[in-house]
């Protein structure tokens, strides 16, 4: 352990020094600060015919600040599919072109960048804003006159693929850049967007961010908002996790029809997907199936999801190419074939795909029958089953980072691995490399270790399966109050039956070492009619409390304070009977007497 730690801390002060540099070009750019909302950003935000929730208004307001200030806005939106990112990103779009800024919407997909264009041209039909599109539907002669009028200043909105990121794109003067869906985006795409976005303001829209993304703006490199709240008449997608199997496909497939629905039934590889709808045709004569992969030529991906949105296709057979931006609210029903080849936040974003309307909706993630799954695979489907209730994008990126690891975040890893001493321990490294390079003050850590001769454990036969006892371990350990053994016990209860003697004395020491450790203790050593509390540091002793808790318990409490400044309580037969009641006593008196 003592040699992982090292050999982290040696990698972890490479990349904090990284991120110092990161972090203070930032702070010292220049950028363009753009002016207080206008009477006309007014009279367009009215224009919205929906009523915002109480995240959507509070992020808007974050992003206009960032926006008015000099230093260059880099903002995360994370939000759930539906949860209005796309309004926020165009006020803030709007916000610029007023200014007499030019707007950069770059998006994954063909048909999201068509399905933004459309939402853009309509919210803005009746103000003097020209927005124009590039992707590979345009025409080469279409595409010629657009990149002509944006270097003339002509087009105020951009909105592409990643087309928009070639070398004969110029913008006349760009002042916002909108990233939507940055996972999507591969890290060629990234190093060009890193050499754009140099004094332009970023705003990055995503329902499960990466874990790279995600880490950087917890760590402070960038700034977040969280949309949580869900749309009104909105529900969960039921979702069901199972092997493949052929009549449990087609009832749900049946079912969905009989509701006059539509069913998406992804199958991710374009070898075989013809295939694959024929036997769904087979399966379910009466439906009407169709396919939709990325590899088919514009004209006929263009007809049949043009069909799919009439709904005069029934099943439609696609890849991942439906992942962002196709919003069809009459499909209720996905199938995800072979969903343990898909990553998790994939997974999350192909079932937001469904559930768009008030209509209940179904998900059935399977994987082939009898097939052993990686540990990873079992993981990424465990999550995607647990996390069915709205808002559960965030979560499901922190899962996401606990089973792949942040990975490098400047470099073009975008996964890895921190095993060696956990995600936590990492996180608390890197921090305290950054704070010492900033030339702040940083706390000595300390653990604080108990020596009681007291049994406390999670005794095999109550807590069987290893993973669990690992799981309920890391809880125990994060107790602080009494309100969490509260919730830690109710939990083991409820799991696994009343508490054993050993458990709840388990209880007991993770509550009493927690406040030790606030009150700066860093062991505690019982041995015959005494009690030794040992503190961490002799300059941040809590003296009036201290001598306070002598003068109250006269001759059974002692101090010493020498080089190991130290508590030392005599004890009587009595206390020795419940001994970790008494010493939680003893020390919730010493905390209320330090803060009193």
């Amino acid at each position: 352990w003592t040699k992982a730690k090292t050999r982290v801390k040696a990698s972890v002060a490479v990349l904090a020094e990284e991120l110092i540099k990161l972090y203070a070009k930032r702070q010292a750019s220049e950028g363009f600060a753009f002016a207080q909302d206008t009477p006309w950003q007014r009279e367009f935000e009215d224009t919205f015919i929906y009523e915002e929730t109480d995240d959507q208004l509070r992020s808007i307001e974050e992003v206009k600040a960032d926006m008015e200030i000099t230093r260059p806005m880099d903002r995360l939106l994370c939000g759930d599919v539906g949860y209005g990112k796309t309004e926020v990103a165009i006020r803030a779009a709007f916000k610029a072109v007023m200014d007499g800024k030019q707007v950069a919407y770059l998006v994954p997909t063909t048909i999201l960048a068509q399905q933004i264009y459309n939402s853009f041209v309509q919210r803005m039909q009746n103000f003097a804003v020209k927005v124009d599109l590039l992707n590979r539907f345009r025409s080469p002669l279409q595409q010629k006159s657009t990149i002509k009028a944006v270097g003339s200043g002509k087009v105020d909105i951009l909105i592409g693929t990643h087309r928009l990121l070639s070398k004969d794109i110029r913008f006349k003067d760009l002042g916002l850049l909108v990233i939507d869906e940055e996972q999507r985006f591969g890290v060629t795409h990234k190093e060009k967007i890193k050499d754009i976005k140099h004094n332009v303001d970023i705003l990055t829209l995503t329902a499960t961010p990466i874990p790279r993304t995600l880490h950087m703006s917890m760590v402070g490199i960038r700034d977040m908002s969280v949309l949580e709240e869900p749309p009104h008449n909105r529900h969960p997608v039921e979702t069901y996790v199972l092997e493949y199997r052929k009549d449990v496909i087609r009832d749900a497939i049946v079912k969905e029809l009989a509701r006059d629905g539509q069913v998406y039934y992804l199958y991710n590889r374009v070898q075989g997907i013809e295939n694959v709808a024929r036997e769904i045709e087979q399966m379910v004569p009466e439906a009407v199936v169709g396919v939709a992969h990325g590899q088919m030529g514009e004209d006929a991906l263009e007809e049949v999801m043009m069909k799919a949105s009439a709904g005069e296709i029934d099943v439609l057979v696609c890849t991942t190419i439906i992942e962002s931006g196709l919003d069809i609210p009459n499909i209720n029903t996905m199938i995800v074939e072979d969903a343990d080849r898909l990553g998790l936040s994939q997974l999350y974003q192909l079932r937001g795909r469904v559930g768009r309307s008030a209509r209940r909706a179904y998900a059935y993630i399977t994987y082939r029958k009898n097939k052993v799954l990686q540990e990873v695979a079992q993981k990424r489907l465990q999550a995607i089953k647990d996390f069915t209730e709205f808002g559960s994008g965030f979560k499901i990126a922190m899962r996401d980072l606990e089973i792949r690891g942040a990975g490098n975040l400047l470099g073009p890893e975008q996964h890895g691995h921190m095993e060696s001493v956990g995600y936590d321990m990492y996180c608390k490294l890197l921090l305290e490399t950054v704070q010492t390079l900033k030339g702040e003050k940083v706390e000595e850590p300390f653990e604080t270790t108990i020596d009681l001769g007291v049994n406390a454990f999670l005794p095999k036969n109550y807590v069987p399966h290893q993973g669990q006892r690992i799981e309920m371990y890391k809880k125990i350990g994060e107790i602080t109050d009494e309100q969490d053994v509260i919730e830690v016990q109710g939990e083991l209860i409820d799991r696994f039956g009343d508490l054993p003697v050993v458990v709840n004395s388990l209880l007991e020491v993770a509550y009493v070492k927690s406040i030790a450790h606030q009150l700066g203790i860093s062991a505690m050593q019982k041995r015959e009619g005494h009690i030794t509390f040992y503190f961490h540091d002799k300059n941040t002793l809590p003296m009036q409390a201290i001598f306070e808790l002598v003068h109250q318990n006269k001759w059974r409490i002692l101090f010493n304070a020498g080089d190991k400044p130290h508590i030392s309580w005599k004890f009587s037969k009595q206390h020795d009977e419940n001994i970790l009641y008494n010493i939680k006593i003893l020390l919730q008196t010493l905390k209320e007497l330090r803060f009193v």
